[in-house]
């Protein structure tokens, strides 16, 4: 039987012994959620599932696009009889969104957020045979952090198909009870070494950690520390001046890392990784990589699939994206609406694909119209945003973080909970990361003076509009979206602009699709271009707007794909062309005016 999504789903700490869990379980909907009082727990399960896919996608072979308030899952799992360890790490990659583990009909975790990794441990023997039942609640009409999934029957506008339940991989892997933790891999560029924070749980004196840096497949450092005496001891792998490369969108050096745990010279744990050895620095209205201004030429990347929805049929569906991003002329992506899976990441950072790294939020209210029904803010954010962090942190091709996008406080006098939210969102992130610059949230409500970046967003179709718009970014004024009303001037979301690197966060979104169906729901920004070639000059003239402006050090262009309704991509949601792909490249590829004399 073809396993679905076979590869390794987190290749920066990969150890040798794993067994992927995807393919058929069984499953059953659980639309009341009274499947635990009814008994699901103690029989079979009535239909069958493709795991990782979501029950609403076609690849799942479910394909209910209905309201799931609960669903459940059951499989038998076989520990290799060669796993010679009593302890095995279950790991699920992503399930959304509340979710229940049960070994055997014991309870043995809970997680709550449907887009960050959870792992239990087990205490079993090898080749013994475990019942496994996974129960997922995913209540839509309930405010919690949901990215663009739909809280009406249908999606509409920006807004799509929901997900339930397990839609990235379940795996497993033998490990010791003592054992290495996700190490944090900082790089140093000044000093040509890399750090690193390796945690070890349920360490005691006589371990020793030993980290093999090598590039290319050929060991160029090593450094070895006694542990027992530091909860989580810092090593410091050299990079020898010979072999000193550094990552970048033009030459994405990656080096590898192996990580051996050892007692008495009898190894405990092996684990290997790899980093970038690449900087982020801010210099007034710049943002440098490797010290040079490096415009970024993003795109919004939603990641959705017309078969899978928030999974990708497979491993190359991640790759092709972003070949399809770099071939029209962007370099970078911003990851929006939801957390994409770690190997979206692993590809990013061997092909020189910046990325910024957000949460699945959009329009989180205070004030704002709806009065907080589709999201509210709560401690989950915090939560579930340090998950995204924690995880993430080592990926060189992660350049920013941005927690929330289009949030609706700041109509008010009043310190919401949102405000909270922002500004411990924002706190935790520099609190796990001081080495990239963090965004209190894109577009809207700017409410963290101290933010590292200011943004707005732009959806004016009119290129002239758009020029006045962004005619004054360099005194100090740039547009910063405020909010409509029938009567009155606008009232402002944010507080004020305060210096700091400034770029458009979304922009374009421009509406064409020759190929619509008369009576086919097709939404974009604005009026239509009338012909393609119009389409060529608005694109050219917004992007242009921007690239000529000497205090602008990025954009990001709405969006990669078409997605369900929403047609306004530079390519179909079924990823073929709708655009001269080399005309778009050559329009993006010129000089930015922030990139000369820096």
């Amino acid at each position: 039987m073809t396993i679905p999504r076979p590869e390794y789903p987190r290749p920066q700490f990969e150890r040798e012994n794993w067994l992927c869990l995807n393919g058929k379980w069984q499953f059953e909907i659980d639309a009341a959620d009274s499947g635990l009082e009814r008994g699901l727990l103690d029989r079979q399960l009535l239909d069958k599932i493709t795991v990782p896919f979501c029950p609403e996608s076609a690849l799942s072979g479910i394909g209910n696009q209905d309201y799931l308030n609960a669903v459940w899952y059951r499989r038998d799992i076989h520990i290799p009889d060669d796993w010679h360890s009593d302890h095995v790490l279950l790991h699920f990659q992503a399930v959304d969104y509340d979710t229940t583990v049960w070994i055997d009909g014991m309870e043995v975790g809970r997680h709550r957020g449907g887009f960050t990794p959870f792992t239990i441990e087990l205490s079993t023997q090898p080749g013994a045979l475990l019942n496994l039942i996974v129960r997922a609640r995913d209540t839509h009409t309930e405010p919690q952090p949901r990215g663009k999934q739909a809280m009406a029957f249908k999606g509409s506008g920006a807004i799509y198909c929901r997900t339930t339940g397990i839609w990235q991989t379940v795996w497993m892997e033998p490990v010791s009870g003592t054992r290495l933790q996700r190490p944090r891999i900082t790089p140093d560029v000044a000093g040509s070494r890399f750090l690193i924070e390796q945690s070890i749980l349920r360490s005691h004196p006589g371990l020793k950690l030993t980290a093999k840096l090598l590039s290319k497949g050929k060991p160029i450092s090593e450094v070895s520390v006694e542990t027992g005496y530091d909860f989580s001891p810092t090593l410091i792998l050299e990079v020898p001046e010979s072999q000193k490369q550094l990552w970048s969108p033009q030459s994405p050096h990656l080096y590898d890392i192996e990580l051996v745990l050892t007692r008495n010279d009898e190894i405990i744990d092996l684990a290997r990784s790899y980093a970038g050895l690449r900087s982020v620095a801010i210099h007034g209205k710049v943002i440098k990589i490797n010290g040079e201004s490096v415009f970024q030429r993003l795109v919004l990347d939603q990641g959705y699939y017309p078969d899978g929805i928030m999974t990708a049929p497979d491993d190359t569906a991640l790759i092709e994206d972003i070949k399809l991003s770099q071939a029209v002329g962007f370099n970078g992506a911003r990851l929006h609406q939801k957390v994409f899976e770690e190997r979206f990441l692993f590809h990013a950072d061997r092909l020189g694909y910046l990325i910024w790294g957000e949460f699945a939020d959009w329009g989180c209210q205070g004030f704002g119209p709806g009065g907080g029904e589709h999201q509210k803010p709560g401690p989950d954010y915090i939560t579930q945003w340090l998950e995204v962090v924690q995880r993430d942190y080592s990926h060189p091709s992660i350049i920013g973080w941005c927690p929330l996008n289009e949030t609706w406080q700041g109509l008010s006098d009043q310190i919401t909970a949102l405000d909270d939210v922002t500004r411990g969102m924002f706190l935790a992130a520099k609190a796990v990361d001081s080495t990239r610059p963090v965004l209190d949230t894109s577009g809207y409500s700017h409410r963290v003076p101290e933010a590292d970046i200011y943004d707005s967003h732009d959806y004016v179709q009119d290129v002239e509009v758009f020029r006045a718009h962004h005619a004054d970014t360099g005194a100090g004024a740039p547009f910063i979206n405020k909010r409509a009303r029938p009567v009155g001037p606008a009232l402002e979301f944010s507080l004020p602009y305060n210096g700091q690197p400034f770029f458009v966060s979304e922009f374009g979104g421009i509406w064409w699709n020759p190929d619509v169906n008369d009576g086919e729901d097709s939404w974009g920004y604005g009026e239509r271009p009338v012909s393609i070639e119009e389409f060529y000059e608005r694109f050219e003239g917004l992007c242009g707007v921007l690239l000529d402006d000497d205090s602008m050090f990025g954009y990001c262009y709405t969006q990669l794909t078409d997605i369900f309704q929403e047609q306004n991509g530079i390519y179909r949601f079924d990823r073929t062309a709708k655009f001269d792909t080399k005309r778009l490249h050559e329009i993006q590829s010129r000089q930015a005016a922030i990139e000369q004399g820096y």
